[in-house]
């Protein structure tokens, strides 16, 4: 076991965790912070999405000990970016949950894609989301709210 120091919304947490442990189970596990869901482990479905120095991350296949200085943003904390509350508050708007299991890793993708390129084109939006998957099929209310978020953000 090895004691981590990681800045995870902004505050510091330190845990003692084997090297190889995903970053996802030590949110999860060790940190108790639930909102990041597990869904496929191998970083095809989105779900385990959290921004790491800013870019958009698949924390089930980043060994913690890759993580190092570079700060991590989870659902738990995009609210207080203004872009990310913008998002939160355009899926809310725009009723885009159903299940609610795959969200976290969509709001934190459609934040990064917004910062990314405020004004996105429904081909920039579906290039960036196209890798979270979404069972509930509500496609086409997340491409509605980054809409309107972006919209919102002018």
């Amino acid at each position: 076991m090895t004691t981590y120091q990681l800045s995870v919304n902004g505050e510091r947490k330190d845990v003692d965790v084997d090297s190889a442990t995903p970053l996802l189970w030590v949110l999860r596990e060790e940190l108790k912070m639930t909102g990041t869901k597990y869904g496929c482990g191998i970083s095809a479905c989105g779900a385990c999405t959290v921004h790491l120095a800013g870019v958009a991350t698949r924390s089930c296949v980043v060994p913690v000990s890759l993580i190092g200085n570079r700060p991590i943003v989870t659902i738990e904390g995009i609210g207080t970016d203004t872009v990310g509350r913008a998002v939160q508050d355009a899926w809310v708007e725009k009723d885009v949950v159903q299940c609610g299991y795959c969200q976290s890793g969509q709001i934190m993708t459609a934040v990064a894609l917004l910062k990314d390129k405020p004004r996105p084109t429904d081909a920039n939006i579906e290039e960036s989301m196209g890798g979270n998957l979404c069972r509930c099929g509500t496609y086409v209310r997340i491409r509605e709210a980054i809409k309107s978020a972006s919209a919102q953000l002018k």
